[in-house]
């Protein structure tokens, strides 16, 4: 696949990028031969081959469920500007 420098613009500006109008032929160069190596990893028959790894066979270690602080809360809202009963208040943004 082959990219011209109006591609490489139409990218650029897609993704919210600065391309400098001498770096877009370079980019589409780099951009080329990226997908080039895709479409050549796509050809390999991998039916063979056995994942390394897959989250599902994988049993997950689950740690103690137990309190490791203290209830502070009364502490930490004692030096807000407002509470009240727990919640922390704020002006109000959207109208």
């Amino acid at each position: 696949m082959s990219f011209d420098q109006s591609d490489v613009e139409k990218i650029a500006h897609l993704a919210r990028l600065a391309v400098p109008a001498g770096e877009a032929r370079a980019l589409g160069g780099d951009l080329s031969r990226i997908l080039d190596l895709v479409a050549q990893m796509e050809q390999v028959d991998t039916s063979t081959v056995e994942p390394m790894a897959h989250p599902l066979q994988m049993t997950q270690r689950l740690r103690e469920d137990r309190v490791t602080e203290e209830n502070q809360r009364e502490l930490y809202q004692s030096v807000a500007p407002a509470t009240e009963k727990g919640l922390y208040l704020v002006p109000r943004v959207i109208e």
